[in-house]
């Protein structure tokens, strides 16, 4: 399980404090220094990897060295959030209520993305309502400079140096020009915050503009989501999971992501669900316990580790499903 996420926004408004704390004027300039001739070697293989000269031009020219993504990269939370402090920020009565109404007014084009993908709308609107806040926060970082600051940086080099030859192929492509490919320090872009690699595999061109637009096209935006879930294993007649009461005196190591029992074979154990009833028609499901024995338990099903796919953390996966949920539609 990863460790929480700070949101975006607190990203950008930590910044320049982080930028001070982490990195001298001293620090920041010998790391320039050496930044042109980085650059120069990223050039060379950009033309090995066959985009064209103008492309790799236009965005080089732009490209700077950001000592601030270097900060806001090694910033160390002070605390990791317990799942329910995780919750109170994230699945708020603010975000389900603005869910709740972008499912309704997308809903025919939500409806049109549904059959070609086979991604029931509540969950596309969850996703996107967490990801951007339904395309509010993408960041505004440029991200070719990002990328390449974050190469340089060496402690996790060889990732983003094969991220910016992604970006740098996603311009090439004329999905995006070079000051319009803003996004996130980490290079995440547009309202469903792709990496360059992933808009690259599952970024889709739904109402046929001509472009790949995930920046300011709606359609385009909602339909990529959709596509990366369908291609990671999305099973259009499943849920998620559900939210269980777990007895006290239950036994941990039944909570394990690979042992799977059926609904009536875990009311044998004890669990029962906090809403509804089981019918007996629900697809095997792993128990998960986010905080551990004495807090909530939730058992989920394969679209949960589809969820999990997207962003490797169960606090995520959970918190999708339980925005969805509260959004869905009779």
């Amino acid at each position: 399980m990863m460790p929480f996420r700070p949101s975006r926004r607190a990203l950008l408004a930590a910044a320049p404090g982080l930028l001070a704390a982490s990195l001298g004027g001293g620090a920041a300039a010998a790391a320039e220094s050496g930044f042109d001739g980085f650059l120069a070697g990223l050039e060379r293989e950009a033309r090995l990897h066959g985009i064209r000269p103008g492309t790799i031009a236009a965005a080089f020219q732009s490209i700077q060295y950001l000592p601030h993504v270097v900060a806001l990269d090694h910033r160390q939370p002070e605390h990791r959030l317990t799942f329910a402090e995780y919750f109170a920020k994230v699945v708020t009565e603010k975000r389900r209520e603005a869910a709740r109404r972008h499912l309704v007014d997308n809903w025919g084009l939500l409806s049109q993305v549904q059959r070609d993908y086979g991604v029931q709308p509540r969950f596309i609107v969850a996703l996107w309502g967490i990801e951007s806040d339904f395309g509010q926060i993408m960041g505004d970082f440029p991200v070719p400079s990002a990328l390449a600051t974050l190469a340089y940086d060496g402690r996790r080099g060889a990732l983003f140096r094969s991220e910016l030859i992604s970006a740098l192929k996603i311009l090439d492509d004329g999905d995006v020009g070079t000051s319009a490919m803003v996004g996130s320090w980490a290079g995440a872009m547009g309202q469903c915050q792709f990496m360059p690699s992933t808009f690259l595999r599952y970024a889709v061109d739904f109402d046929g503009g001509g472009r790949r637009n995930i920046w300011t096209d709606r359609a385009d935006a909602l339909a990529s989501i959709a596509n990366c879930l369908a291609h990671l294993g999305w099973r259009g007649d499943e849920d998620w999971g559900r939210e269980v009461a777990v007895p006290a005196n239950f036994d941990p190591r039944y909570a394990n992501p690979g042992y799977r029992l059926t609904s009536a074979e875990w009311v044998r154990l004890g669990l029962r669900p906090q809403t509804g009833a089981f019918t007996g028609r629900e697809p095997a499901a792993a128990l998960i316990l986010p905080d551990g024995t004495g807090g909530i338990g939730f058992l989920v099903y394969n679209n949960f580790g589809v969820i999990k796919r997207w962003n490797d953390s169960t606090y995520f996966a959970a918190a999708v499903g339980t925005i969805a949920d509260s959004i869905a539609r009779s």
